[in-house]
């Protein structure tokens, strides 16, 4: 498994602002030094591996 975090592997910004929170159907925030998308209203932080964000709630991070 490659470095989420890799170089020169960034995600298309269009994509990011066309997701949405699986559970709230909420907006998400992109944490660009974490490689998530945060969904504030779930508490949830989404995985972006390789460029490809990870939109499930098995595969979230919860927040603190």
């Amino acid at each position: 498994m490659t470095d989420p975090a890799a170089p020169g592997v960034t995600p298309d910004r269009r994509m990011l602002e066309a997701l949405v929170c699986p559970l709230t159907q909420a907006t998400l925030t992109y944490d660009a030094e974490r490689q998530e998308l945060i969904s504030k209203a779930a508490n949830l932080a989404f995985p972006i591996r390789d460029g490809i964000p990870v939109m499930l709630v098995s595969e979230a991070r919860a927040l603190e």
